[in-house]
């Protein structure tokens, strides 16, 4: 009879479920979160129903690959709120979460994706999602967040910082928080500021078609 309490997995099964997540991570990067789960398994160098057995389907798979870094998102997001000027609580999320996604690439392919089937995911984004918005609205209402801005444009900027590609990650770091002082730049509201050409939506429910945040 057994004691009816979870076990710790063994060490080659937990060696297998922590290759897998790398895999997915890496692969995620290079081909969004629509690549085949066999491309994962020949990548983590186990059989596909290894990896069906430790995440019976991709929603699965997502969620748990990127736990941690929708955690940190969460927090940079609070952060931000917390801060009494929304101007700087803006550029904090903006640096911040630049940051957060030139670490992980695949963690970029995921948010950015519609992927509604992974539940757990889609709820934990769209409360990101929301607290941004929340703070953008803020950040115009005080006259510091240029009036056009729409929120698909934080998506936008994270897709572009995506693409840093670097010598070693600390230069790709660097880059990054160069890339996102530009864009902190371009969000600030100037008399003289050129208005946007109209953006067509990105996958973003949050962002209801690109519609103001105001």
């Amino acid at each position: 009879m057994t004691d009816g309490l979870p076990h710790p997995l063994r060490s080659d099964a937990l060696g297998n479920r922590e290759r897998i997540i790398e895999a997915a991570r890496a692969v995620f990067a290079a081909e969004g979160v629509n690549a085949p789960m066999r491309q994962i398994a020949r990548r983590a160098g186990v059989a596909p129903a290894t990896l069906y057995r430790r995440f019976p389907t991709k929603e699965m798979l997502v969620t748990e690959a990127f736990t941690e870094q929708m955690h940190a998102c969460h927090d940079i997001v609070d952060e931000g709120l917390a801060d009494p000027d929304p101007w700087l609580g803006f550029c904090l999320v903006i640096e911040k979460m630049c940051e957060l996604h030139a670490r992980d690439h695949g963690f970029t392919a995921a948010f950015v994706a519609a992927f509604p089937k992974a539940v757990d995911f889609e709820v934990r984004r769209e409360y990101a999602l929301t607290g941004i918005a929340e703070l953008a609205r803020r950040a115009m209402a005080a006259g510091r967040l240029r009036p056009d801005f729409v929120l698909d444009d934080v998506l936008l900027v994270l897709m572009a910082n995506s693409g840093i590609r670097a010598t070693s990650p600390a230069a790709r770091i660097t880059a990054s928080r160069r890339f996102a002082a530009l864009a902190i730049q371009a969000f600030r509201a100037s008399p003289d500021a050129s208005p946007l050409p109209p953006l067509a939506g990105l996958t973003s429910p949050a962002s209801a078609g690109s519609e103001r945040t105001s």
